[in-house]
């Protein structure tokens, strides 16, 4: 009997201190939850230097970067420095000018926008060689079209084969749109290559579709929100780099939802040789009343 009395005290110990740590890990969850700190906004506006930094601005050309806040310029400013650089480096004239661009891609419940791939024309081209762009079409007279406007090749389901054999490729790859249910196969083979209706590369409008893409610039967002392409050549004026940027962080922002804040939270401008200036892409875009205007 007191064997079986012990067994049922052990049993019951047992239960209750299963039901106690039961307890405590969900009262430790809940205090978790009220702890859990917002971040801390700091208004530095007001103040006579930034939280955590020694000034607003360095007095001497040499300083500890860390100590300071980063310095943003306006695109134009930023340009100029890059020609700066340029002379007192002593490298190339003739050198590329490239952007990195940070997007804000987050919507409301958890919601995002797409990663895309956009085509623009810019206003000063810095290609030397026209890209090659093919026609897929059924129709014999289309492709008569097509070739008669710089297609490099124009043509039904038989050039299916020969690109999935690497016998035959393009820059660009553009549709009419009864041709699509065929082209299936080559889906995995072009990817984001692949003719879309959303990147302007399936329409009736031949000769247009191919004056987009064989001078069209074309960039994409890499790594879920950045996009980092090339803009220009060093070696062109202030005004036409100034031109090729403003259009293509236009052609950027107008893929932001309805609605919703910037869609470029950080922009970047460098040569191939010059440090990384960040500049501020709002300078660039026109403004609201801009916008209505046009």
């Amino acid at each position: 009997m007191q064997s079986c009395s012990r067994m049922s005290e052990a049993a019951a110990e047992c239960r209750w201190s299963r039901l106690h740590r039961a307890l405590r890990k969900d009262k430790k969850e809940d205090t978790e939850k009220e702890v859990k700190k917002e971040k801390r906004v700091i208004d530095d506006k007001d103040r006579h230097k930034p939280y955590g930094k020694t000034a607003w601005a360095p007095v001497d050309d040499v300083y500890v970067m860390r100590y300071y806040p980063r310095t943003i310029y306006n695109a134009a400013e930023a340009i100029n420095m890059l020609k700066k650089f340029q002379m007192l480096d002593f490298t190339p004239h003739k050198q590329p000018i490239y952007i990195d661009l940070r997007l804000d891609m987050k919507l409301e419940k958890k919601k995002k926008v797409e990663p895309f791939v956009s085509t623009v024309h810019l206003p000063h081209p810095f290609k030397t060689e026209m890209n090659k762009v093919l026609v897929f079409t059924e129709d014999v007279n289309q492709a008569k079209v097509a070739q008669e406007n710089g297609a490099v090749f124009a043509g039904g389901a038989e050039l299916i084969q020969p690109i999935l054999d690497d016998e035959i490729s393009a820059d660009f790859y553009v549709a009419v749109p009864e041709i699509l249910p065929k082209l299936v196969p080559l889906k995995n083979k072009l990817r984001k290559k692949f003719p879309k209706s959303k990147r302007g590369s399936v329409g009736i409008h031949i000769p247009k579709m191919l004056e987009l893409f064989k001078t069209g610039h074309e960039y994409m967002v890499e790594s879920d929100c950045y996009i980092r392409t090339q803009i220009a050549m060093l070696d062109m004026s202030n005004e036409q780099i100034f031109a090729n940027l403003q259009t293509i962080l236009i052609d950027v922002c107008s893929h932001r939802p309805a609605n919703t804040g910037p869609l470029i939270e950080r922009a970047i401008i460098a040569s191939h040789t010059s440090e990384a200036l960040w500049f501020k892409s709002e300078d660039v875009l026109p403004k609201p009343a801009e916008e209505k205007e046009k």
